[in-house]
């Protein structure tokens, strides 16, 4: 490549909004630029690649697990597949929820990609009212991903109360890091960032708090195995992850399974946990749901090659008895 790709980390806890506000800037991307997004999930089973898929870009998806994690070779080859295959003007790489970004960041500017990357501005999503939970603000990551962004997006004004929006927009003013410099600051509704933001600064000073955060993690093989095949006689498969005090369990299914709207709705409205997201084939053409906490969102989205389904909790999850009421709801 001639020119280096401009390089956005995208980072945030779960459910903060990272997907929606990616939408938003592919809704608003200028017409003669091509743009890529690289996109790592906790669990298994992808679904962020299928909500970008019909904006745009080019997508390449690592489920099951932090990017960051072991050797980051997984990162590597992923990264370098879709820089050859896209050839990029800009690229988003939006690590999961619960991924320590520091790693990332490091390999993005190692000698390999001197020439080939340059980073910009870098981002981390805010839920205002995630904030106002200890429990967030005691997580080392929570803490290492807000520590390396250039840029905090409140996200979800809308949906906080003036207080909370208030309290962190206080605490950022103050300087969440004291031994760093400041961070840009804006608050938004529903993802919708002005992508004028693209082109703030970006600080290569920033350093995490805990950079060793993951380094206990479990091993995982170094390339994945290829993703087993649905068919008729087999046509949907159970996946389930562990890690960072986070459990989850998924879903894949045929294309050709078809669930009623109605009854995923009423399954989706009944789960207490901590994050879900599918998209899901019914008689009425294919929708998207992602819920967070008691939040459910529900639109139309572009037909998909298969179907997923995925949900991650603080607490183990009851994987048969969810397969039985998700299974309940078929068409």
């Amino acid at each position: 490549m001639s020119t280096a790709v401009i390089t956005h980390l995208v980072m945030g806890f779960l459910g903060t909004g990272k997907t929606t506000l990616l939408r938003h800037l592919l809704a608003n991307k200028p017409e003669h630029e091509r743009w890529a997004i690289l996109v790592n999930e906790f669990g298994e089973v992808g679904i962020d690649g299928a909500l970008l898929t019909e904006q745009g870009a080019t997508i390449k998806e690592i489920p099951g697990g932090c990017l960051c994690c072991v050797s980051g070779l997984p990162f590597q080859i992923g990264l370098n597949a879709l820089l050859h295959k896209a050839k990029p003007d800009r690229l988003f790489i939006e690590p999961s929820g619960l991924g320590h970004p520091s790693q990332i960041l490091k390999t993005l500017t190692n000698e390999h990609y001197q020439n080939v990357l340059q980073l910009g501005a870098t981002f981390c999503v805010v839920d205002p009212r995630q904030w106002a939970n200890a429990r967030y603000q005691e997580h080392e990551t929570y803490q290492d991903q807000l520590a390396l962004a250039d840029v905090l997006v409140l996200n979800k004004a809308d949906l906080s109360t003036p207080l909370q929006v208030a309290n962190l927009e206080t605490a950022i003013s103050k300087g969440l890091f004291t031994d760093q410099a400041a961070q840009q600051c804006v608050t938004v509704s529903q993802g919708q960032l002005d992508p004028r933001w693209l082109h703030a600064p970006h600080n290569t000073e920033r350093k995490a708090a805990s950079p060793q955060a993951h380094a206990n993690n479990s091993p995982r093989a170094l390339i994945a195995s290829p993703e087993p095949r649905l068919s008729r006689a087999q046509p949907w498969r159970r996946y389930s992850n562990l890690g960072q005090d986070h459990y989850s369990v998924g879903w894949r299914f045929l294309d050709e399974v078809c669930f009623d709207l109605s009854k995923v709705e009423d399954f989706c409205r009944s789960l207490n946990v901590t994050r879900l997201k599918a998209v899901l084939r019914t008689a009425d053409g294919w929708w998207a749901f992602n819920k967070v906490d008691d939040q459910l969102s529900v639109y139309r989205i572009a037909a998909q090659q298969e179907g997923r389904l995925e949900l991650i909790d603080l607490a183990p999850l009851p994987a048969q008895q969810l397969q039985q009421a998700l299974l309940a709801t078929l068409n």
